[in-house]
């Protein structure tokens, strides 16, 4: 009788890779989970992929930052350069990659900065330029998809028309439609290495406390071209998650975040209640809203217990 089933086909698992480390490097904030140099990489990946996952999500963090986020669209980039040693090892992966410039600007937000006194501006156009650069760059190095997480407007449809003027009519576009500003994201910016250096990113993500705002960037990213739909954090949106996957019909996917992740971890350590069965019930709760796709640092552990 039971209505919502979870399988390992659900889950996508993301991976942090530096330039900056010759070996793996534990990231405090987030029990077990690391960021890989490149070499290291391709075999994460296969280990992915046989313990059942379809895709895996790549973060980059480059040896240097500027503010014009130029290793985010560099050919030899850590991402170019991880993408292409997974696709010779694993060549029917899928490999989605995040598009946004804050681990690789100087200041660490998602697009190009003008600072007036004690103010700042995030300028839309001008990032959108970096963006759709990044995006082709990632498809020439072998994506299958690309994740604009950034939240600038109009990126989507810019993103499209390069990748299809490009020859990459077929690279997919997993759009961060919905990404509200939000306490969740804290140990995602040290595994990153993201953090704004100044102000926050308040101006380009959402409200939490706009649902109406939600829907209308969804269907502004659906005009765009959006292949699937992305609410971000999960599980304190996943009001957004039904109403979205009810009017628009969409493939839709939702990132459990690190804060959410980090938060269970806690409570484990603690015994408040045991770690499979308290993850299983949350990940059963996210497709039950409505999720095709869960992106989650638990992906390679859910495979497990699922097949197990």
């Amino acid at each position: 009788m039971r209505e919502t089933n979870l399988t390992a086909h659900d889950f996508v698992l993301p991976f942090f890779i530096s330039d900056k480390i010759d070996k793996r490097r534990a990231i405090p904030s987030m029990p077990g989970i690391f960021q890989f140099t490149v070499d290291e990489i391709v075999d994460q990946a296969k280990q992915a992929q046989d313990a059942g996952l379809q895709a895996i999500l790549l973060f980059g963090i480059p040896d240097k930052k500027d503010e014009q986020a130029s290793g985010a669209y560099a050919e030899n980039g850590v991402i170019q350069k991880a993408l292409r040693a997974i696709k010779k090892k694993c060549p029917d992966l899928v490999t989605i990659t995040d598009v946004c410039l804050c681990e690789y600007m100087s200041h660490g937000h998602c697009g190009v900065t003008r600072i007036d006194g004690e103010h700042f501006q995030v300028l839309n156009d001008e990032s959108v330029e970096l963006l759709v650069k990044t995006a082709l760059s990632h498809a020439q190095a072998g994506a299958d998809m690309v994740a604009p997480s950034d939240m600038m407007d109009g990126r989507i449809g810019a993103i499209r028309e390069a990748l299809d003027a490009g020859g990459f009519a077929d690279t997919g576009i997993m759009s961060y439609a919905a990404k509200f500003a939000s306490v969740f994201y804290g140990p995602f910016r040290d595994a990153a290495e993201s953090p704004p250096q100044f102000g926050d990113r308040r101006t380009y993500q959402m409200d939490s406390a706009n649902a109406a705002e939600a829907l209308r960037e969804v269907a502004l990213d659906v005009g765009e071209g959006a292949d699937i739909i992305m609410i971000k954090p999960a599980l304190p949106y996943l009001d957004i998650l039904w109403r979205a996957r009810e009017r628009f019909g969409k493939p839709m996917a939702v990132y459990h975040v690190s804060g959410e992740f980090a938060m269970v971890k806690a409570a484990v350590e603690k015994k408040v209640f045991e770690e499979r069965a308290a993850v299983l019930e949350i990940m059963t709760s996210i497709k039950r809203a409505g999720a095709d796709i869960i992106v989650t640092y638990w992906a390679h552990e859910l495979a497990g217990w699922l097949n197990s």
